[in-house]
C-alpha cells in the first residue's frame, strides 16, 4: 500500500517519466500507469525473502546443483564436507564447463598433429604457387624482371630483384616472399632448399583514361595491369645450365 499511495500522489507527466527510465510503455490511464509501475516493482523484487539476499539464493542454486549432479553421495555428510573442502575443483567438472574444458584442448591439440602435405605438379615434384592480380604494371616491362628470376635460388632471386631498377621489381619481390611464406608457414618446408621452378606474367584488364588534345580532341591512355605467378620447388631441373656461370 505504500508504493500504490506514492504512485497515485504523482501525476500523469511524473509517472510517465518513471516509466520512461524503466523503458516500459507510457500509453493509458494514470490507473494503467500505477498498475505498469508497481508490476515491475514486483517483478524486480522477485519471489526471495526480504531477509536473504540474492547472492545467497544464488549460491543455494550452485550448491543444490552440484548436489543433484553428484547424487546420493552429496546427500552423506562426508558428500557435503568434500564439497565444502574442494569446491574449487568441482566448478570445472559441472557439466556445461567439462565441455567447454574439453572443446578448448581439441582445438589446441589440432594444429600440432594436423600437416598438410605439399602440393605437387604433374611429375610429382613440390610446387607451392603464390599468385599477384591487377598489379599496376605493363605485362611487357613485368616480364623482363621475370627471366630474371626464373629457376634462381630464393637468395639470387632476392639479390637480383633488389638490385633491379624497373618498378616491377618491387611487385615481384613482395611475390617472392608471400610464395616462400606459403612454403615455410603451410607445409613446412625449409627456404634455403627452395627456387622458382615457374614464373610468368599474365596480361589483366586495360584501365581506359582520355587526355585532351589540340582542337578539341581526346586521346585514349590504356593502362595496363599484370597477373604475376610464382611456382616454388625444391628439385633442381635436370641439365639445367647456368649460361653466365658456366655451371650445371
Amino acid at each position: 500500500m505504500a508504493e500504490r499511495t506514492a504512485y497515485a500522489e504523482l501525476t500523469v507527466d511524473e509517472l510517465k517519466e518513471e516509466l520512461e527510465k524503466r523503458e516500459l510503455p507510457k500509453s493509458g490511464k494514470k490507473e494503467e500507469l500505477i498498475t505498469r509501475l508497481e508490476d515491475d516493482d514486483t517483478a524486480q523484487t522477485g519471489s526471495a525473502p526480504e531477509d536473504q539476499p540474492v547472492a545467497e539464493t544464488a549460491a543455494l542454486e550452485e550448491a543444490a546443483e552440484e548436489a543433484a549432479d553428484e547424487g546420493e553421495d552429496a546427500a552423506s555428510p562426508e558428500g557435503e564436507r568434500s564439497g565444502a573442502e574442494g569446491d574449487g575443483e568441482k566448478k570445472p567438472r559441472r557439466g556445461r564447463r567439462r565441455g567447454a574444458v574439453e572443446t578448448t584442448t581439441a582445438r589446441r591439440e589440432d594444429p600440432s598433429t594436423d600437416t598438410r602435405p605439399a602440393p605437387r605438379d604433374k611429375s610429382g615434384a613440390v610446387a607451392v604457387r603464390a599468385q599477384a592480380k591487377y598489379v599496376r604494371s605493363a605485362p611487357r616491362k613485368a616480364r623482363l624482371v621475370m627471366d630474371h628470376i626464373r629457376g634462381k635460388g630464393i637468395d639470387d632471386a632476392r639479390a637480383i630483384l633488389s638490385h633491379t631498377p624497373r618498378h616491377a621489381a618491387t611487385d615481384i619481390a613482395k611475390l617472392l616472399e608471400s610464395a616462400v611464406a606459403n612454403a615455410e608457414n603451410n607445409f613446412e618446408l625449409d627456404p634455403g632448399e627452395l627456387r622458382i621452378a615457374r614464373a610468368f606474367v599474365d596480361e589483366g584488364p586495360t584501365i581506359k583514361r582520355f587526355r585532351p588534345r589540340a582542337q578539341g580532341r581526346a586521346t585514349r591512355i590504356n593502362k595496363r595491369t599484370s597477373h604475376m605467378t610464382i611456382t616454388l620447388t625444391t628439385t633442381r631441373e635436370v641439365g639445367h645450365t647456368d649460361t653466365r656461370k658456366g655451371r650445371e
